[in-house]
């Protein structure tokens, strides 16, 4: 009630041209009553139709009225709607669960559900798909102060929302509250409107299909430090102990209205700190970092107390040195325990996973004193951090395996992009991590192969074992999935989006190729799996292990599929039944001895072609004819003559590694490649004209190569932090929100400049936020994109003998999101629009959430923002000359 009477004294206020912080006095005393509140009372708009991970391209049936923000509140009113009796909704009213009045932070939670919606009969025909929809929520934040209040909002399990004219993109869809958005309100009263978006993969599938949503309010000035490091290694062995690893970081959001430049960090007591990276570290005001330092201590480090580490910065315009502070009390692991070891992400900021060490108790057949033991990696499901309990102690029941057990964190509770580039990668760190831990703790055990590995992983991390078998074969002894599921449109159907074009439609599904496991199972042959599956798990559905056993053994792969009966998703010993038990002991004992030179056995290698494929069995795709579909290499061995036959399809340019040494000869396509040394470290093989040729000129091959293929979400592949570099001052926003999202969803850090020269010279994946003809001409090599004041042109070679340019304009606005080549690998996203408005439409196909399938570009208009896909005017791919694709798509 508390809420209704500031907004009624406010409003009355605000008619009379006074100020909202007179109202204090006739309700509390001013010292008690709070600065900031949220309305009790919200109207609800809904629910329409939304497919699974479609919000991104917009598909918001209210902008066609102009969006919700556009329409005021009216009983009587109706809207169509394909989810309803009748096929039409009206407004809903729902009251919000206010926290008492604080003077520091507001709020509120609103639980949104329509119970009048026949959802039972909808999920019988159509699946979880239709448990699926969206909506809007309107509400009030009410600002009683004398002046300009900075605030920071999280809104938990939400995309896209507006304060008053102010859109914000990204939110917080996972709930991870890692990057707040700051906001400046004046005293008065604000419009709230929150678009809801019910996703089952993040909210659910059973029981009733509602929205919870959390709203806080926190004031905010200056530099906001947490009071402890947000990741830092334990101490092994006891307080006299090294800590496992150097790397910290520490989240720093700026509140200031001016940018903050951090310098330095110091330690006290025996401890030494410095930062890593590029100094000093600018923070824009309203950005969070991630700082990343390294510290190193004499010990005992924690007698008498916790380190200290200081934070030194200045503001801009202001050369008063500062300081912040953040305690760091680590805990202490014996050497055998399950510990925190910290590394750098490729990305450029610090990450972590929990190792456990071999056991001296661990019985591994003929184990010399110079041994190294296979890695087992064991990958988490979704919203569960590495450091619980949960995962931490999940293998304790098999305490002395053969093996260095690892559990990665994938960087954020959902492995970042459900351990696809940006947590796999981290996967790979956290191995790579291993020989430093040995080095840092004085390791006296056997050592570790970080070439070879048993991957193991539960739900989300089942789907990620079946992404490291199908993209890593060469290194993988053996796999357990146990209740994965087998694909990301295959979890929850893509049934409910907008009808598009088919040709549109296909071009977002095969931006999806490389996780769509289903087509690469012939890369497992020759690897033992294990699958393991409740009968009665309802959170992934049997089904997906029973397929994929299914469609294993149509691949020629052998498997061993154990389903436990009356078992659900989760229980306790899920990772260690007997017959996991049983794996574990013969394929990491059979992992300590030599790997056979070549599987002398008939064998295929298929590759997505999206840059993030390893070899199979010594064959490596590098590039394919044709984008966004699957090339493939078949392998057969001649056992008269010993040769080596291989056919392609689809295939450009793919690498040999020395095995081939053993064939009597290599055959490609009917071609004896006598002509190549199969003794090199490798060999590479160009199709040019339809003839192959050994390709020793590295230049002469295709201009993308390596970590730029792929669709959008190859800009993830980054060596080195994130520059978002806006063009113009009206590009500043959206450099901020592109920010924000980044270290939302993958605690990236990124780094905010008007710079670009600067920017493309350095280290690190580039962001490109420009408006009309701001953007400067690549200075990399050809690109068939040509943006103008108000148009963009597209060279498209395929129409006929010579190209042609395919225009757009429009009078609703333009906005285009596209890849480009930098130098070493690295990729430019441009994000572009004719204009602020249309600028704001590209920003939201920035990659944040798997399963969303951005092609390599997008070219739209506002219909985009009601038509979802369909509204857009031209997507899909470039090839290995940066040309257009001749499998992209033009209205």
């Amino acid at each position: 009630m508390l809420a209704s009477r500031i907004r009624a004294t406010c409003i009355q206020l605000i008619l009379a041209g006074q100020s909202c912080a007179a109202a204090q006095a006739p309700l509390k005393p001013a010292a008690d009553f709070p600065d900031f509140a949220f309305s009790e009372d919200w109207k609800v708009l809904g629910p329409f139709q939304i497919g699974t991970r479609e919000a991104v391209w917009g598909a918001d049936p209210l902008e066609l009225h102009g969006g919700f923000r556009a329409l005021e509140y009216d009983a009587k009113a109706t809207f169509k709607s394909s989810l309803a009796l009748n096929g039409e909704v009206s407004w809903s009213n729902f009251t919000a669960q206010l926290s008492d009045p604080q003077k520091r932070y507001a709020s509120a939670v609103l639980t949104v559900a329509f119970p009048s919606i026949d959802w039972p009969f909808l999920q019988d025909v159509y699946g979880w798909a239709a448990q699926q929809w969206q909506g809007w929520a309107r509400g009030e934040i009410y600002v009683q102060s004398a002046s300009v209040k900075t605030l920071t909002l999280n809104i938990e399990q939400i995309l896209e929302f507006w304060i008053d004219d102010q859109h914000h993109f990204g939110g917080d869809f996972y709930s991870y509250g890692r990057a707040a958005v700051t906001l400046h309100l004046e005293p008065g009263v604000h419009r709230v409107d929150v678009r809801l978006v019910r996703d089952v993969r993040a909210m659910g599938g059973v029981g009733e299909p509602d929205i919870n949503i959390k709203f806080k309010l926190e004031g905010s000035s200056g530099l906001h430090v947490p009071g402890s490091p947000d990741i830092i290694s334990d101490i092994v062995g006891d307080e006299n102990g090294p800590l496992a690893s150097p790397y910290v970081s520490v989240a720093i959001r700026n509140g200031a209205l001016t940018d903050a430049h951090i310098y330095n960090v110091e330690a006290t007591r025996e401890c030494f700190a410095e930062l890593v990276g590029q100094t000093p570290v600018k923070l824009v005001p309203g950005q969070t970092r991630p700082i990343a330092y390294k510290l190193s201590c004499v010990s005992p480090a924690l007698k008498p107390g916790p380190m200290r580490i200081l934070i030194k910065y200045r503001m801009e315009g202001d050369e008063t040195d500062r300081q912040a502070y953040v305690d760091a009390i680590p805990h202490i692991r014996g050497i055998y325990e399950p510990q925190k070891i910290t590394y750098m992400h490729p990305g450029g900021m610090v990450s972590y996973a929990i190792l456990r060490p071999p056991s001296p108790k661990a019985h591994c057949h003929d184990l010399s004193p110079d041994a190294s033991l296979p890695v087992l990696l064991a990958l988490h499901g979704a919203g569960l951090e590495a450091d619980s309990n949960t995962v931490r102690h999940a293998l304790d029941p098999v305490p002395d395996l053969c093996a260095w057990v690892l559990f990665p964190t994938g960087v954020t509770p959902w492995s970042g992009d459900d351990w696809h580039n940006w947590g796999f990668a981290d996967v790979e760190a956290a191995i790579a991590a291993i020989p430093n831990w040995i080095e840092q703790v004085d390791w006296k055990g056997p050592g570790v192969d970080i070439d070879r590995w048993l991957v193991s992983g539960h739900s989300n991390g089942g789907q990620g074992v079946w992404y490291a078998l199908t993209h890593r074969p060469d290194k993988v002894i053996a796999a357990a999935p146990m209740s994965g599921y087998s694909s990301i449109q295959n979890y929850v159907p893509y049934t409910f989006w907008r009808t598009a074009d088919p040709g549109r439609s296909a071009v977002v599904q095969s931006s999806l190729n490389s996780y769509r496991h289903e087509l690469l199972l012939e890369n497992a042959k020759g690897i033992p799996i294990m699958q393991q599956h409740g009968s009665a798990d309802d959170n992934v559905p049997a089904y997906h292990s029973r397929l994929l056993s299914q469609l294993l053994e149509q691949a020629g792969v052998e498997t061993t599929y154990v389903e436990m009966q009356d078992k659900p998703h989760w229980w306790d010993g899920v990772m260690t039944t007997q017959p996991l038990k049983d794996f574990y002991q013969r394929h990491l004992n059979a992992g300590l001895q030599p790997k056979i030179p070549l599987n002398l056995r008939d064998f295929t290698v298929v590759s997505a072609g999206q840059g993030d494929m390893g070899a199979k069995n010594g064959v490596e795709i590098l590039h394919l004819e044709t984008s966004a579909q699957l090339g493939k290499v078949y392998v057969t061995f001649d056992p008269l003559t010993l040769g080596c036959v291989l056919h392609t399809s689809n295939v450009r340019v793919f690498r040999l590694l020395p095995l081939f040494r053993d064939c009597s000869f290599v055959a490609v396509d009917g071609k004896n490649m006598t002509a190549c040394s199969f003794s090199e470290a490798e060999v590479t093989l160009q199709s040019v004209d339809g003839q192959w040729q050994h390709s020793t000129d590295w230049p002469a091959l295709p201009k993308r190569r390596g970590k730029q293929q792929g669709a959008m979400d190859a800009i993830l592949r980054t060596n080195g932090a994130f520059h978002i570099v806006h063009h113009s001052a009206a590009a500043k926003g959206l450099a901020l929100q592109v920010s924000r999202n980044l270290c939302q969803y993958f605690a990236a850090d990124t780094g905010i400049t008007d710079d670009y020269e600067e920017a493309r010279i350095s280290n690190g994946s580039v962001i490109s936020i420009a408006i009309g003809s701001d953007l400067p001409k690549t200075s990399y090599g050809y690109h068939p994109i040509r943006l103008f004041s108000d148009r963009i042109e597209i060279v498209d070679n395929h129409v006929a003998a010579r190209p042609a340019l395919r225009g757009y304009g429009s009078a609703d606005g333009l906005a285009a999101i596209f890849l480009r080549a930098l130098p070493g690998e690295r990729l430019e996203l441009v994000v572009w629009g004719v204009d602020e408005e249309s600028l704001d439409i590209a920003a939201r196909l920035v990659p944040l959430m798997t399963g969303t399938g951005q092609p390599d570009f997008v070219v739209a208009d506002r219909s985009m923002l009601w038509k979802g896909l369909e509204g857009t005017l031209a997507l899909g791919w470039f090839d290995g000359e940066w040309d257009v694709s001749r499998n992209s798509y033009f209205s």
